[in-house]
């Protein structure tokens, strides 16, 4: 399994549900991907920005699922809600 931690900028003002409308709508759209597992969003308790976890099945798959049209186009529609870009990191599963 392949991990990739999205560190989200901050939510411009008042922008907050629109972008989780995008987070769960985006979901829908990138579960229909080849090897795609799953993406959470998570809140810290004490406040700060938002982090996804994506889990795809292998880096080969997320690295097609990151380069597809479909991808460009979810990335794009969550440009109006954030104050900067997006940071990835990425992970490999070694125990489960």
């Amino acid at each position: 399994m392949f991990v990739n931690l999205v560190h989200f900028p901050p939510i411009k003002d008042g922008k907050d549900a629109q972008f989780l409308e995008w987070s769960t709508s985006s979901n829908a759209k990138l579960a229909t991907q080849p090897g795609f597992i799953r993406r959470l969003l998570l809140k810290p308790r004490g406040g700060g920005n938002y982090v996804a976890v994506v889990e795809t099945e292998s880096q080969e798959a997320f690295m097609a699922m990151q380069a597809s049209p479909l991808h460009a186009e979810v990335h794009q529609q969550a440009v109006p809600f954030l104050n900067g870009n997006p940071v990835p990191s990425f992970y490999h599963v070694i125990i489960e």
